[in-house]
């Protein structure tokens, strides 16, 4: 069989790849913009256990996150099946990656905003969020979107505790055809046809955002 006949298999593997991706990125920003919120409270109790989990998060490696959740948990007691480990780990990184992207677009927010929110009479609530809160999630977007490609490139890791998405599916069609070279130039070339176009489109987004702020 050639290795045409395997594609299927490596769609199937894609698939899964951009599911984890997707729930990956999903739960992980929501989480992310807790924590962001958190670090930049002046509530010390609030502020330094997110600025904690952000920089534990960020310190550890993503596969070693990955081995912590699916060989090290189970020692306590808690077992996760390897699709749940992965997103879970998956998550844990983006969420504090993504904690930063946020934070900081929340600090680029000009003075000048919360001064004219201050003289139509808005309360500090209704400032964060009416105010504060889009414009520096809009000045987080080309930065998040970068963060969504290296996490769909992050899933590869997940092969390393069975979970059969793109890299474990091309290991296998490896292991089977013995074209290891022909098998993994045609992954490298699939995980490239995905992001390289959303780069670009990330890049785009970043040039339409600063001509609006302009």
């Amino acid at each position: 069989m050639s290795l045409v006949d395997y594609l299927p298999q490596l769609g199937r593997g894609l698939l899964l790849s951009l599911q984890l991706t997707a729930l990956s990125v999903l739960f992980g920003y929501l989480i992310g913009l807790v924590l962001a919120l958190g670090a930049a409270s002046s509530k010390w109790w609030l502020k330094w256990p997110a600025i904690v989990v952000v920089e534990i998060g960020r310190g550890i490696p993503a596969l070693v996150v990955l081995y912590l959740i699916y060989f090290g948990l189970p020692s306590v007691g808690i077992l996760f099946e390897s699709l749940v480990a992965a997103t879970i780990g998956l998550t844990f990184t983006a969420a504090a990656y993504s904690s930063e992207m946020i934070r900081a677009g929340l600090q680029s927010v000009p003075r000048g905003q919360f001064e004219a929110a201050a003289a139509l009479g808005l309360a500090r609530r209704s400032t964060f969020l009416r105010v504060v809160l889009p414009q520096g999630l809009r000045s987080s977007i080309p930065a998040l979107m970068g963060l969504a490609i290296m996490s769909f490139q992050a899933t590869s890791l997940a092969y390393s505790i069975s979970v059969p998405e793109l890299m474990s599916q091309a290991y296998q069609v490896g292991n089977l055809t013995f074209q290891y070279l022909g098998v993994y130039a045609i992954t490298g070339l699939i995980y490239a046809a995905i992001a390289v176009p959303a780069t670009w489109l990330s890049v785009w987004v970043e040039h339409r955002l600063a001509r609006g702020a302009a």
